[in-house]
C-alpha cells in the first residue's frame, strides 16, 4: 500500500489499481490526486478539505467514482455521494474503512460547530480537523500540524493518545519553513516521525 501526499490535508492510498483519496481540498493538488481514483473520503465541508469543482470534474470523467462523507455534505453533493456516520465500517475502493469521531475541533466559542469524520483505512488514520483518539490500533497516523484549532501541545497529546507505530504530518500549508521545522522537532521526540513532501510517496 502506497501513501502519497498531495499537499495540506490531501493524501491518496494506492494498492494496485485501487486508488482512495482523502480530503482533496483547494489547498492541495486535488485534480492530480483524483485522477484515476476509485473512491474519495471527505471529512467535512471546509474548502481546504474538499474542492467541489475538482470533485465534480473527476466524477464527470468517471461516473463510478464514489464520495463518502457525513450525511449533510453527502446530501449537498448529490449523485455519487454516500452518507456515512461515525462508528460505521464500509468499503471504499476495495479498502476497509471505519468512520470515527464526529465533530470538528473547536476554534473558539463552539465554532465552527460542524460535523467531521476521521477515517481509519487498513491501519492508517486520517482525523480530518480533529484530535479524536480512536479505540482501534493505529499503525500510521496523519497528524494535523497547523490551523486555527491546532497547537503543538495538543498535537503531541494526540500522538501520545493514539500511540501509532509511525506518524506523518498533514494540514500544514499555513506554516513557514521555520514553522515546519519547529513542529517536526517536537514530534520527532514522540514517535517514528517523518515529513512527506507534497507529491512524494511512502510505502506502508
Amino acid at each position: 500500500m502506497i501513501l502519497t501526499k498531495f499537499g495540506h490535508a490531501c493524501v491518496r492510498v494506492q494498492d494496485g489499481d485501487r486508488g482512495l483519496v482523502i480530503d482533496p481540498g483547494t489547498f492541495s493538488e486535488a485534480e492530480i490526486a483524483l485522477s484515476g481514483a476509485t473512491a474519495v473520503l471527505v471529512s467535512h465541508e471546509h474548502g481546504d478539505h474538499i474542492d467541489v469543482k475538482a470533485l465534480k470534474a473527476a466524477r464527470a470523467s468517471n461516473p463510478a467514482l464514489t464520495v463518502h462523507t457525513h450525511a449533510a455534505l453527502a446530501a449537498e453533493l448529490g449523485e455519487g455521494a454516500v452518507a456515512v456516520a461515525a462508528g460505521e465500517t464500509f468499503t471504499a475502493a476495495g479498502f476497509t474503512v471505519k468512520a470515527v469521531g464526529g465533530e470538528h475541533a473547536e476554534i473558539v466559542d463552539g465554532l465552527p460547530g460542524c460535523p467531521n469524520l476521521g477515517f481509519l483505512v487498513d491501519g492508517l488514520y486520517h482525523p480530518g480537523d480533529s484530535f479524536f483518539v480512536p479505540s482501534e490500533e493505529v499503525d500510521t497516523l496523519l497528524v494535523p500540524a497547523s490551523g486555527p484549532w491546532v497547537k503543538i501541545g495538543e498535537a503531541i497529546t494526540f500522538v501520545r493518545g493514539v500511540r501509532p507505530a509511525r506518524a506523518f504530518p498533514i494540514h500544514d500549508v499555513h506554516l513557514s519553513e521555520i514553522g515546519l521545522e519547529y513542529f517536526d522537532a517536537w514530534l520527532e521526540e514522540e514517535t517514528d516521525y517523518a515529513r512527506i513532501p507534497a507529491g512524494a510517496s511512502v510505502d506502508l
